[in-house]
């Protein structure tokens, strides 16, 4: 066993999957990495794709102003539902409702503090569909958004988002590589996830100096953290980490170990790059 897989099997009666791609070597670390999970908030930056996407294509400009509403249609059946700001780590927007903000600024919202309030907001701007469509068409298996956040009465019915720890890496990666969309799309979210200012997992262990890109997401007994890794004077690496068991009232425990799983996998790369001279 490897000292990931060491550590990992420590921890009993939790589903622990990870996902790893060098961008320097194209080596992959892989462990249970096709389980399908609940994503959480880590769906969020297959909706930011698809904005830059329409963005790219000129179908929405990302100063274009919509207006701040609390007021959504549950896919099961079109009833309307609103969210409950307790529920959002970002309860700023909910102090704009009535007013306009640039699909802009509740692109950066739904990232760096994972607002749910701007995430439905965006999908009804660009049309779930198509962010399940975009998805699709980058070739990205096992993933699947069909709808908002705090759709009860589908979360009720068990419809819901999925993915793994390896499509969310494949998601990653093109965003890394600039596939996702053109060059320039793809380094303003990499900026964008930059910007990311929950920081307790992938970068809490790390040096200083690397810098991480990445997009946290819990709910429940489920935490995830998917992101680009920069480390100094080497090509990034992605890396997925999802987590399904850990206490729900105990999120700093889920935090600590994705955060050492991180470090871990950090300084198999450093030791690496130091191996082969780079």
């Amino acid at each position: 066993m490897t000292q990931l897989e060491r550590f990992i099997s420590q921890f009993k009666n939790k589903s622990i999957s990870v996902a790893v791609y060098d961008l320097q070597t194209q080596n992959e670390i892989l462990i249970n990495a096709d389980e399908v999970m609940h994503p959480a908030s880590t769906m969020k930056v297959s909706v930011m794709m698809e904005v830059f996407r329409q963005a790219h294509a000129g179908l929405l400009s990302m100063d274009e102003h919509l207006k701040v509403v609390n007021t959504f249609k549950s896919i099961v059946d079109e009833s309307e539902f609103a969210l409950d700001v307790a529920d959002d780590s970002e309860p700023t927007l909910f102090k704009c409702i009535g007013e306009t903000a640039s699909i802009r600024e509740l692109t950066r919202l739904m990232i760096v503090r994972s607002s749910n309030l701007a995430s439905n907001l965006l999908m009804e701007r660009v049309g779930t569909a198509r962010v399940n469509a975009c998805i699709k068409e980058l070739g990205i298996k096992d993933m699947t958004v069909i709808r908002g956040l705090e759709d009860k009465k589908a979360y009720q019915l068990n419809i819901n988002n999925s993915a793994s720890a390896r499509s969310s890496t494949t998601m990653m990666r093109l965003i890394a590589e600039g596939k996702a969309v053109s060059k320039e799309a793809c380094n303003e979210m990499i900026q964008v996830l930059l910007g990311q200012e929950f920081n307790e997992s992938i970068p809490a262990l790390l040096p200083a100096e690397v810098k991480v890109a990445h997009k946290t997401g819990w709910t429940g007994n489920f935490f995830h953290d998917i992101g680009i890794v920069f480390p100094p004077e080497r090509k990034p690496y992605v890396i997925s980490i999802f987590t399904h068991g850990f206490p729900e009232d105990n999120e700093k425990e889920a935090h600590s170990f994705m955060a050492q799983v991180s470090r871990i996998i950090y300084e198999e790369m450093h030791v690496e790059t130091v191996d082969n001279g780079l």
